[in-house]
Protein backbone atom coordinates (compact mmCIF):
# COMPACT_ATOMS: atom_id res chain seq x y z
CA UNK A 1 0.00 0.00 0.00
CA UNK A 2 1.46 3.91 -1.15
CA UNK A 3 2.17 5.97 1.91
CA UNK A 4 -1.30 8.17 1.34
CA UNK A 5 0.24 10.30 3.69
CA UNK A 6 2.43 11.64 0.98
CA UNK A 7 -0.19 11.98 -1.33
CA UNK A 8 -1.06 16.10 -2.38
CA UNK A 9 -4.20 17.37 -4.15
CA UNK A 10 -1.80 18.63 -6.71
CA UNK A 11 -1.68 14.64 -7.59
CA UNK A 12 -5.48 14.82 -8.10
CA UNK A 13 -8.01 16.82 -9.56
CA UNK A 14 -9.65 18.37 -6.62
CA UNK A 15 -12.81 19.04 -8.56
CA UNK A 16 -13.21 15.80 -10.10
CA UNK A 17 -12.53 14.24 -7.03
CA UNK A 18 -15.12 15.79 -5.38
CA UNK A 19 -17.67 15.52 -7.86
CA UNK A 20 -16.89 11.52 -8.42
CA UNK A 21 -17.24 10.95 -4.70
CA UNK A 22 -20.83 12.85 -4.42
CA UNK A 23 -22.22 10.70 -7.54
CA UNK A 24 -20.65 7.54 -5.95
CA UNK A 25 -22.69 8.73 -2.30
CA UNK A 26 -25.87 8.95 -4.31
CA UNK A 27 -25.65 6.33 -5.62
CA UNK A 28 -25.37 4.24 -2.19
CA UNK A 29 -28.33 6.33 -1.16
CA UNK A 30 -27.21 9.45 0.55
CA UNK A 31 -28.51 12.79 -0.02
CA UNK A 32 -25.77 14.78 0.32
CA UNK A 33 -21.52 14.15 1.04
CA UNK A 34 -19.04 16.56 2.58
CA UNK A 35 -15.35 16.55 3.29
CA UNK A 36 -14.13 18.53 6.46
CA UNK A 37 -11.01 18.65 8.42
CA UNK A 38 -10.77 17.51 11.68
CA UNK A 39 -10.03 20.74 14.15
CA UNK A 40 -13.20 20.41 16.56
CA UNK A 41 -11.63 22.47 18.87
CA UNK A 42 -14.67 25.16 18.79
CA UNK A 43 -16.91 21.93 19.63
CA UNK A 44 -15.29 20.04 22.04
CA UNK A 45 -15.13 23.43 24.30
CA UNK A 46 -19.37 23.24 23.92
CA UNK A 47 -19.69 19.61 24.76
CA UNK A 48 -17.48 20.04 27.82
CA UNK A 49 -20.01 23.08 28.97
CA UNK A 50 -22.37 21.02 28.54
CA UNK A 51 -20.82 18.80 30.25
CA UNK A 52 -20.18 20.54 33.30
CA UNK A 53 -23.29 21.32 33.56
CA UNK A 54 -24.33 17.61 34.13
CA UNK A 55 -26.90 17.94 31.25
CA UNK A 56 -26.08 14.54 29.99
CA UNK A 57 -27.93 12.92 33.44
CA UNK A 58 -26.89 9.25 33.17
CA UNK A 59 -25.28 8.93 30.11
CA UNK A 60 -21.79 8.57 31.85
CA UNK A 61 -20.21 7.86 28.47
CA UNK A 62 -20.40 11.09 27.00
CA UNK A 63 -17.60 12.19 29.74
CA UNK A 64 -16.05 9.02 30.06
CA UNK A 65 -14.57 9.11 26.09
CA UNK A 66 -12.09 12.07 26.91
CA UNK A 67 -10.82 14.23 24.06
CA UNK A 68 -11.77 11.14 21.93
CA UNK A 69 -14.91 12.82 20.38
CA UNK A 70 -12.62 16.31 19.53
CA UNK A 71 -9.59 13.75 18.02
CA UNK A 72 -10.25 11.93 15.11
CA UNK A 73 -6.97 10.80 15.43
CA UNK A 74 -7.39 8.83 18.42
CA UNK A 75 -10.38 6.68 17.03
CA UNK A 76 -8.27 6.13 13.78
CA UNK A 77 -4.46 7.01 14.09
CA UNK A 78 -3.61 8.98 10.65
CA UNK A 79 -6.59 10.59 10.05
CA UNK A 80 -6.77 13.90 7.97
CA UNK A 81 -10.17 13.80 6.78
CA UNK A 82 -13.77 13.24 7.77
CA UNK A 83 -16.49 12.59 4.62
CA UNK A 84 -19.41 13.29 6.22
CA UNK A 85 -22.96 12.31 5.05
CA UNK A 86 -26.91 12.44 5.21
CA UNK A 87 -29.22 10.49 4.55
CA UNK A 88 -33.39 11.24 4.42
CA UNK A 89 -35.45 8.88 6.92
CA UNK A 90 -38.94 10.46 7.39
CA UNK A 91 -41.86 8.26 6.02
CA UNK A 92 -44.40 8.87 4.37
CA UNK A 93 -47.15 8.26 7.47
CA UNK A 94 -50.01 9.02 9.10
CA UNK A 95 -50.04 12.95 9.77
CA UNK A 96 -47.37 13.01 12.82
CA UNK A 97 -49.39 15.52 14.66
CA UNK A 98 -53.20 13.60 14.39
CA UNK A 99 -51.32 10.95 16.51
CA UNK A 100 -49.42 12.88 18.69
CA UNK A 101 -53.23 14.89 19.49
CA UNK A 102 -54.82 11.41 20.40
CA UNK A 103 -54.31 10.58 23.81
CA UNK A 104 -55.12 7.16 23.05
CA UNK A 105 -52.45 6.51 20.55
CA UNK A 106 -48.38 5.86 20.84
CA UNK A 107 -46.47 8.07 19.51
CA UNK A 108 -43.17 6.43 18.39
CA UNK A 109 -39.80 8.77 16.93
CA UNK A 110 -40.25 8.56 13.42
CA UNK A 111 -36.72 7.69 12.63
CA UNK A 112 -37.19 4.59 15.05
CA UNK A 113 -40.57 3.25 12.97
CA UNK A 114 -38.84 1.02 10.06
CA UNK A 115 -35.25 -1.12 9.82
CA UNK A 116 -32.20 0.22 12.33
CA UNK A 117 -30.74 2.59 10.73
CA UNK A 118 -27.00 1.72 11.52
CA UNK A 119 -25.98 -1.21 9.95
CA UNK A 120 -27.82 -0.02 6.48
CA UNK A 121 -25.49 3.12 6.61
CA UNK A 122 -22.64 1.66 8.06
CA UNK A 123 -22.71 -1.03 5.12
CA UNK A 124 -23.27 1.37 2.38
CA UNK A 125 -20.14 4.29 4.10
CA UNK A 126 -17.96 1.32 4.13
CA UNK A 127 -18.99 0.50 0.18
CA UNK A 128 -18.11 4.43 -0.52
CA UNK A 129 -15.20 4.18 1.11
CA UNK A 130 -14.04 0.84 -0.76
CA UNK A 131 -14.97 2.92 -4.26
CA UNK A 132 -13.03 5.54 -2.82
CA UNK A 133 -9.54 3.19 -2.77
CA UNK A 134 -10.58 1.65 -6.02
CA UNK A 135 -10.74 4.78 -8.22
CA UNK A 136 -8.60 7.90 -6.14
CA UNK A 137 -6.50 6.07 -4.05
CA UNK A 138 -5.88 3.01 -1.41
CA UNK A 139 -6.19 4.48 2.22
CA UNK A 140 -6.75 3.61 5.70
CA UNK A 141 -10.66 4.13 6.79
CA UNK A 142 -13.27 3.57 9.62
CA UNK A 143 -17.21 4.44 9.12
CA UNK A 144 -19.16 5.13 11.96
CA UNK A 145 -23.26 5.54 12.74
CA UNK A 146 -23.48 6.38 16.10
CA UNK A 147 -21.02 3.64 16.49
CA UNK A 148 -18.10 5.43 18.39
CA UNK A 149 -17.78 8.40 20.36
CA UNK A 150 -18.14 11.39 17.41
CA UNK A 151 -19.11 14.67 17.26
CA UNK A 152 -20.79 14.18 14.29
CA UNK A 153 -22.78 17.27 14.02
CA UNK A 154 -19.75 19.41 14.38
CA UNK A 155 -18.02 17.55 11.47
CA UNK A 156 -21.34 17.64 9.41
CA UNK A 157 -21.19 21.27 9.91
CA UNK A 158 -17.74 22.18 8.85
CA UNK A 159 -18.45 20.18 6.05
CA UNK A 160 -21.05 22.18 5.12
CA UNK A 161 -24.60 19.84 5.13
CA UNK A 162 -26.11 22.15 7.41
CA UNK A 163 -26.19 23.93 10.66
CA UNK A 164 -26.40 23.33 14.37
CA UNK A 165 -29.74 24.69 15.35
CA UNK A 166 -30.82 26.16 18.71
CA UNK A 167 -32.46 22.64 18.85
CA UNK A 168 -28.80 21.09 18.89
CA UNK A 169 -30.35 19.44 15.83
CA UNK A 170 -28.20 19.36 12.58
CA UNK A 171 -30.27 21.96 10.36
CA UNK A 172 -30.20 21.81 6.10
CA UNK A 173 -31.70 24.76 4.30
CA UNK A 174 -32.69 22.60 1.13
CA UNK A 175 -34.14 19.62 3.39
CA UNK A 176 -34.96 20.41 7.03
CA UNK A 177 -33.16 18.28 10.01
CA UNK A 178 -35.25 14.79 9.14
CA UNK A 179 -32.32 12.79 8.10
CA UNK A 180 -29.37 10.50 9.84
CA UNK A 181 -25.72 11.30 9.77
CA UNK A 182 -22.56 8.69 9.02
CA UNK A 183 -19.12 9.95 8.70
CA UNK A 184 -15.91 8.28 7.17
CA UNK A 185 -12.47 8.80 8.92
CA UNK A 186 -9.56 8.47 6.45
CA UNK A 187 -6.42 9.20 5.58
CA UNK A 188 -5.98 10.79 2.50
CA UNK A 189 -5.42 14.32 2.07
CA UNK A 190 -9.14 14.63 0.13
CA UNK A 191 -9.94 18.53 -0.70
CA UNK A 192 -11.98 20.21 1.44
CA UNK A 193 -15.57 21.06 1.12
CA UNK A 194 -16.49 24.73 2.42
CA UNK A 195 -18.25 24.60 6.00
CA UNK A 196 -21.26 26.31 6.98
CA UNK A 197 -20.51 29.36 8.76
CA UNK A 198 -23.59 31.10 9.12
CA UNK A 199 -26.89 30.19 11.11
CA UNK A 200 -30.30 30.51 9.72
CA UNK A 201 -32.67 30.54 12.94
CA UNK A 202 -33.03 34.36 13.06
CA UNK A 203 -34.59 35.03 15.84
CA UNK A 204 -36.75 31.99 16.07
CA UNK A 205 -37.19 30.50 19.35
CA UNK A 206 -40.59 27.81 18.40
CA UNK A 207 -38.15 24.86 19.23
CA UNK A 208 -37.65 26.28 22.55
CA UNK A 209 -41.37 27.58 22.92
CA UNK A 210 -42.76 23.98 22.07
CA UNK A 211 -40.46 21.46 24.07
CA UNK A 212 -43.00 19.60 25.47
CA UNK A 213 -40.89 19.22 28.93
CA UNK A 214 -38.68 22.65 28.64
CA UNK A 215 -35.61 20.59 28.25
CA UNK A 216 -34.20 23.23 25.46
CA UNK A 217 -33.09 25.44 27.89
CA UNK A 218 -31.43 27.78 25.73
CA UNK A 219 -30.06 28.07 22.42
CA UNK A 220 -28.04 25.29 21.62
CA UNK A 221 -28.47 23.70 25.24
CA UNK A 222 -30.51 20.83 26.05
CA UNK A 223 -30.24 19.29 29.22
CA UNK A 224 -30.94 15.75 28.59
CA UNK A 225 -32.27 15.01 32.15
CA UNK A 226 -35.80 17.07 30.53
CA UNK A 227 -35.54 15.32 27.13
CA UNK A 228 -38.28 12.93 26.52
CA UNK A 229 -35.76 10.95 24.28
CA UNK A 230 -33.13 10.45 26.85
CA UNK A 231 -36.15 10.26 29.75
CA UNK A 232 -37.75 6.71 27.60
CA UNK A 233 -34.94 5.81 25.64
CA UNK A 234 -31.34 6.37 27.80
CA UNK A 235 -32.79 6.69 31.07
CA UNK A 236 -33.09 3.53 32.70
CA UNK A 237 -34.48 4.59 35.95
CA UNK A 238 -37.69 6.00 37.26
CA UNK A 239 -38.68 8.43 35.43
CA UNK A 240 -39.12 11.50 37.40
CA UNK A 241 -42.68 11.84 38.31
CA UNK A 242 -43.08 15.67 37.85
CA UNK A 243 -41.95 15.22 34.21
CA UNK A 244 -44.72 11.91 33.55
CA UNK A 245 -47.82 14.12 32.79
CA UNK A 246 -45.67 16.60 30.13
CA UNK A 247 -45.02 13.41 28.31
CA UNK A 248 -48.12 12.56 26.86
CA UNK A 249 -48.56 9.92 24.53
CA UNK A 250 -44.70 9.70 23.81
CA UNK A 251 -43.23 6.21 24.42
CA UNK A 252 -40.31 6.23 22.44
CA UNK A 253 -38.39 9.38 21.61
CA UNK A 254 -39.88 12.98 20.54
CA UNK A 255 -39.90 14.55 17.21
CA UNK A 256 -41.75 18.47 18.39
CA UNK A 257 -38.77 19.91 17.94
CA UNK A 258 -38.57 19.15 14.65
CA UNK A 259 -42.25 18.93 13.91
CA UNK A 260 -42.72 23.03 14.81
CA UNK A 261 -39.13 23.65 12.96
CA UNK A 262 -39.73 26.08 10.14
CA UNK A 263 -36.92 24.56 8.18
CA UNK A 264 -38.96 21.44 7.67
CA UNK A 265 -40.93 22.58 5.35
CA UNK A 266 -38.19 21.66 2.99
CA UNK A 267 -37.77 17.91 4.14
CA UNK A 268 -38.90 15.09 1.28
CA UNK A 269 -40.02 11.67 2.79
CA UNK A 270 -37.59 8.97 2.34
CA UNK A 271 -37.68 6.61 -0.67
CA UNK A 272 -34.93 4.46 1.50
CA UNK A 273 -38.03 1.16 1.97
CA UNK A 274 -36.27 -0.04 5.03
CA UNK A 275 -37.13 3.00 6.67
CA UNK A 276 -41.32 2.50 6.17
CA UNK A 277 -43.14 1.55 9.17
CA UNK A 278 -43.56 -1.88 10.59
CA UNK A 279 -45.98 -3.33 12.25
CA UNK A 280 -48.45 -0.42 11.94
CA UNK A 281 -45.96 1.47 14.88
CA UNK A 282 -47.31 4.67 13.37
CA UNK A 283 -50.69 4.63 14.97
CA UNK A 284 -50.49 2.23 16.76
CA UNK A 285 -52.96 1.90 20.10
CA UNK A 286 -51.58 2.56 23.69
CA UNK A 287 -53.54 -0.71 25.05
CA UNK A 288 -52.69 -3.12 22.04
CA UNK A 289 -48.48 -2.11 22.80
CA UNK A 290 -48.92 -2.70 26.24
CA UNK A 291 -49.99 -6.11 25.81
CA UNK A 292 -47.08 -7.37 23.86
CA UNK A 293 -45.71 -10.14 25.58
CA UNK A 294 -41.56 -9.72 25.90
CA UNK A 295 -41.92 -12.54 23.39
CA UNK A 296 -43.85 -10.52 21.38
CA UNK A 297 -42.16 -7.47 21.59
CA UNK A 298 -38.43 -8.82 20.79
CA UNK A 299 -40.19 -10.55 17.79
CA UNK A 300 -42.23 -7.38 16.32
CA UNK A 301 -39.12 -4.78 17.20
CA UNK A 302 -36.02 -7.54 15.75
CA UNK A 303 -34.53 -5.32 13.71
CA UNK A 304 -35.58 -2.12 15.06
CA UNK A 305 -33.84 0.64 17.12
CA UNK A 306 -36.49 0.54 19.69
CA UNK A 307 -35.00 -3.20 20.86
CA UNK A 308 -32.18 -1.52 22.77
CA UNK A 309 -34.50 -0.37 25.63
CA UNK A 310 -35.44 -3.39 26.31
CA UNK A 311 -39.01 -4.69 26.98
CA UNK A 312 -39.29 -2.99 30.84
CA UNK A 313 -38.46 0.34 29.77
CA UNK A 314 -40.80 -0.40 27.13
CA UNK A 315 -43.98 -1.14 29.51
CA UNK A 316 -42.81 1.78 31.91
CA UNK A 317 -43.01 4.50 28.76
CA UNK A 318 -46.44 3.27 27.80
CA UNK A 319 -47.61 2.77 31.65
CA UNK A 320 -46.91 6.40 31.64
CA UNK A 321 -48.69 7.12 28.38
CA UNK A 322 -51.49 5.48 29.52
CA UNK A 323 -51.49 7.16 32.86
CA UNK A 324 -52.05 10.59 30.28
CA UNK A 325 -54.83 8.94 28.50
CA UNK A 326 -58.68 9.93 28.95
CA UNK A 327 -60.18 7.93 31.70
CA UNK A 328 -60.88 4.61 30.97
CA UNK A 329 -62.37 1.37 32.89
CA UNK A 330 -61.03 -0.54 30.31
CA UNK A 331 -57.43 1.16 30.79
CA UNK A 332 -57.49 0.86 34.18
CA UNK A 333 -58.25 -2.83 34.20
CA UNK A 334 -55.49 -3.66 32.52
CA UNK A 335 -53.20 -1.73 34.48
CA UNK A 336 -54.45 -3.67 37.46
CA UNK A 337 -54.11 -6.82 35.63
CA UNK A 338 -50.25 -5.62 34.45
CA UNK A 339 -48.97 -4.08 37.98
CA UNK A 340 -49.31 -8.08 39.34
CA UNK A 341 -46.24 -9.80 38.05
CA UNK A 342 -44.52 -6.62 37.28
CA UNK A 343 -40.95 -5.53 37.71
CA UNK A 344 -40.21 -3.44 40.68
CA UNK A 345 -39.63 -0.57 37.87
CA UNK A 346 -42.93 -1.32 35.97
CA UNK A 347 -44.96 -1.32 39.13
CA UNK A 348 -44.03 2.14 40.17
CA UNK A 349 -45.19 3.38 36.69
CA UNK A 350 -48.33 1.19 36.60
CA UNK A 351 -49.54 2.28 39.89
CA UNK A 352 -48.86 6.04 39.21
CA UNK A 353 -50.82 5.45 35.80
CA UNK A 354 -54.17 4.21 37.78
CA UNK A 355 -53.80 6.67 40.65
CA UNK A 356 -53.62 9.45 37.07
CA UNK A 357 -56.99 7.36 35.75
CA UNK A 358 -58.60 7.16 39.28
CA UNK A 359 -58.33 11.18 39.77
CA UNK A 360 -59.66 11.42 36.59
CA UNK A 361 -63.51 13.26 36.61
Amino acid sequence: MPDTQQLTPLTINPQQVMADIRIWGEEFGFQQVGISDIDLQKHQQHLQRWLEKNFHGEMHYMESHGEKRSKPEQLLPGTLRVISVRMDYLPDTEDMETVLADPNKAYISRYALGRDYHKLMRKRLAKLADKIAEKIAPHQYRAFVDSAPILERGLAEKAGLGWIGKNTMLINSKAGSWFFLGEIYTDLPLPLDPPQETMHCGTCTTCLDDCPTGAIVAPHQVDARRCISYLTIELKESIPEELRPLMGNRIYGCDDCQLVCPWNKFAETTAEQDFQPRNDLQSAELVELFNWTEEEFLRRTEGSAIRRIGHQSWLRNIAVALGNAPKSEQVIQLLNDKFNGASTLVAEHIHWAIEQQSNKP
